[in-house]
């Protein structure tokens, strides 16, 4: 085995430039004979390669700079790869650190980032490459132990040097030529984004990125129709329709369920305008709407019971994914005061804003219990930033092609019958509707 054993003095920098005495390297060979090495630094390769590095970073120059042939105490530890990036408009160095089974990336300020780059190569490497736009510094401890420096001119230069780390997103759904943006107010004749809508027309598009891959575990064989539950206005209908018609170019069918009359009316003669001939809206409610045959079924901020009559509807159209974005939780937070049971957590629930949070959590995951009950793999994550609403969590039921089995249905009721028992839980909404038995 070999062991590698650094005996190094306090290394001393003068004005950022490293001046350093000497170091002892210790080395175990194989064959267990040691040899002991005393180097000399030639500090004049070390302060041109320092100011090199410096220099580039000022001017502009900057492409990488890479240690290697690392000698430290970290088994794993293979590389590091530095190169500059502006984050949020900040310069900012970004170090990749690779090991053998994973990277890790840590970003610092340029001076920092340039000083900590310089301590571990007089540490832990033997040689560092620093690439600029037209040339390379190779900066190298040999099998001598004199520090050596050499310079290489590029062949191929960038043409174009860009450090901006904070690179625009593709927008999945497209502004210009979108009649139905137009209409619903988010975009003017010739696609520009109005102001006053960018905060809605990036939360379509989140909605079709947290969407896409969950639906795209399905084929369009499997997803023929889609029911949105509370459209409202349509926004997300309208992007959801789009994106599945004109993206994934699939053959769907997609309904809006609203309560208000005008809004409905408004969303089918957009929709006439727009040519979307598969996407309808119905007025009416939740409960009342047959959903059978509905592959997707989903309700954004159904008001307390709203989204347990969601999911529940979901539940029995048999729908391959459910999506749920639940709002108030009203239901559950009633039986906790109601009942006044003192447990663990009772320092918390006597304060009114621990209180509510607790009950959303409460609800949503004994949401998400029930759903596994039922086939479903759940995930519960963001849906918006808590930025424009507290209410911005999603709670998505995928359909498992095997059933969940009688063991771990037995371990899920009694889960759920401990936590009704632990905050003095009468009843769960979604329980009744499915007539379960906890």
């Amino acid at each position: 085995m070999n062991l590698l054993l650094k005996l190094q003095p306090k290394l001393k920098r003068n004005s950022q430039i490293a001046s350093y005495n000497l170091f002892i390297t210790l080395v175990s060979i194989d064959w267990g004979f040691l040899i002991l090495m005393i180097i000399m630094i030639d500090r004049d390769n070390w302060i041109k390669f320092e100011a090199g590095c410096s220099l580039s970073l000022t001017e502009g120059h900057f492409v990488k700079l890479s240690l290697g042939n690392y000698c430290g105490d970290d088994p794993e530890l293979k590389n590091i790869y530095v190169k500059r990036v502006d984050i949020r408009k900040i310069p900012m160095l970004s170090f990749t650190y690779r090991y053998k089974r994973r990277d890790i990336i840590k970003n610092y300020p340029v001076d920092e980032g340039l000083s900590m780059a310089m301590d571990l190569l007089s540490k832990d490497f033997r040689i560092a490459t620093l690439i600029t736009i037209d040339k390379e510094l190779i900066l190298e401890l040999n099998r001598e132990g004199k520090i050596v420096l050499r310079t290489k001119g590029r062949q191929r230069r960038p043409e174009t040097l860009t450090y901006s780390h904070d690179r625009p997103k593709a927008k999945t759904i497209e502004a210009i030529g979108k009649r139905y943006l137009t209409d619903l107010g988010i975009t003017d004749e010739r696609g520009n984004v109005f102001r006053n809508a960018q905060d809605k027309y990036k939360q379509i598009n989140h909605y079709i990125e947290i969407l896409s891959p969950l639906i795209k575990d399905f084929s369009q064989e499997q997803i023929r129709k889609v029911v949105d539950m509370g459209s409202g206005k349509g926004y997300l209908t309208f992007g959801l329709y789009d994106y599945l018609s004109n993206v994934l170019r699939w053959n769907v069918e997609v309904l809006g369920v609203e309560l208000r009359e005008d809004l409905v009316s408004l969303c089918n003669e957009i929709a006439v305008k727009s040519e979307f001939n598969d996407l309808r809206f119905f007025q009416g409610t939740i409960e009342q709407h047959d959903v059978r045959g509905t592959d997707l079924l989903i309700a954004l901020h159904a008001c307390d019971t709203a989204t347990d009559d969601a999911i529940f509807k979901g539940i029995e159209a048999g729908a391959k994914l459910i999506a749920v974005a639940p709002c108030c939780h009203k239901q559950i937070r009633k039986e906790i005061e109601k009942s006044k049971i003192e447990n663990d957590l009772s320092f918390l629930t006597r304060y009114g804003i621990f209180l509510e949070r607790q009950a959303e959590m409460i609800t949503d995951g004994m949401r998400a219990l029930i759903l596994e009950y039922f086939g479903y793999k759940a995930k519960v994550m963001e849906f918006i930033s808590d930025v424009h609403t507290p209410k911005n969590v999603l709670i998505v039921g995928s359909k498992s092609s095997k059933m969940t089995n009688e063991h771990r249905q037995r371990a899920i009721l009694s889960q759920l019958r401990d936590i009704k028992v632990f905050f003095g839980i009468q009843y769960h909404h979604l329980e009744r509707l499915l007539k379960l038995e906890i």
